[in-house]
């Protein structure tokens, strides 16, 4: 797919990419250069807040590791037969 690099150093992404892919208008973009090529990847902006709950939640399940009070999994298989007896 060819696409013409426009005025304010605009692209526009094919619509085929974009259904593709499932983005739309306001969805956030990396943008990359690696070796002489530009890559675009979708990603997911989580505010602040969250991204801070998410660490406390691993900090907490790793100190429950640590005391032995946390079930380790060897496979998801195991996790999966825990969870339905519960």
């Amino acid at each position: 797919m060819l696409a013409e690099l426009r005025t304010k150093s605009q692209v526009t992404i094919p619509k085929e990419l974009i259904n593709k892919l499932g983005i739309q208008e306001g969805d956030k973009l990396e943008i990359t250069e690696k070796d002489g090529v530009i890559q675009i990847m979708p990603v997911v902006v989580y505010p602040k807040k969250v991204v801070e709950e998410f660490r406390s939640e691993i900090n907490d399940v790793k100190k429950k590791i640590k005391n032995g009070e946390q079930p380790i999994f060897d496979s998801i298989e195991n996790l999966m037969n825990e969870l339905e007896a519960n």
